[in-house]
């Protein structure tokens, strides 16, 4: 049950971390606000505000740019506008394509009618308020919040961790019922366990077949993390 456990949560709590068990050599040190009329990156490296067409404010004053700078700012800006929703797209998908994964097996395990598949649902609904904590969806665009990252991080464990439980609780209430509504008592015990090494096998085959493409999503993430902190050093190197 342990083991039980220990694949449903990889498999889920994948979504609280988009790095995916893959330590990026940069870590965001400023918020990101998107909207129609600007980009804001705001934070410890100051604030900077990027129009669409490359109008540069630094700490509040308009900066005089050169053309090459104001091309820099038109990239940066755009990057942004590219890569945030690709970050929050790509890890909502991972996000619904384990717990899709989860239900199949559940359904093939258990049964269409068990309370795991509410559970499941809670804990995917729960999952994605947190992932919202950190790019957050508004009516004119979104907002990237990084002081929101670690704490997400715990709380989600936290869920996946409770989430858990109860599945486990249910999975052998509900075999143990089955077993005993077959009128199978002296085996019942034996078949509980039987179906939970079932139920531990599939997803830990799950897990094996969705662990490369977590993986490589957060090489991606922190390849584009690191172009575009790349990008924005070039940029402030020379505003005032």
């Amino acid at each position: 049950m342990q083991k039980l456990s220990l694949a449903l949560a990889a498999l889920l709590a994948v979504s609280t971390a988009a790095k995916a068990d893959y330590q990026c050599s940069v870590s965001p040190k400023d918020d990101v606000v998107i909207n129609p009329q600007q980009v804001q990156v705001v934070g410890q490296h100051g604030d900077l505000v990027i129009s669409p067409q490359g109008d540069v404010q630094f700490n509040g004053k308009a900066q005089s740019l050169t053309a090459s700078q104001q091309q820099q700012a038109v990239n940066y800006q755009q990057a942004l506008r590219n890569d945030l929703p690709w970050i929050d797209n790509g890890a909502r998908a991972r996000v619904e394509k384990g717990r899709a994964a989860l239900d199949k097996i559940i359904t093939e395990q258990v049964g269409e009618s068990s309370s795991m598949h509410g559970r499941l649902e809670k804990l995917d609904a729960q999952l994605k308020a947190q992932m919202n904590r950190i790019i957050e969806h508004r009516t004119d665009g979104l907002a990237f919040h990084y002081k929101a990252i670690d704490q997400v991080r715990a709380d989600g464990q936290q869920l996946v961790n409770q989430a858990m439980g109860g599945i486990l609780q249910d999975s052998i209430n509900e075999m143990g019922a089955k077993a005993l509504t077959s009128g199978n008592s002296k085996g019942g015990l034996q078949g509980i366990l039987g179906n939970l090494g079932g139920m531990q096998n599939a997803i830990q085959q799950e897990w094996n077949n969705q662990q490369a493409d977590f993986k490589q999503f957060g090489k991606d993430v922190c390849s584009r993390v690191i172009s575009l902190e790349d990008q924005r050093k070039a940029l402030v190197k020379g505003l005032k």
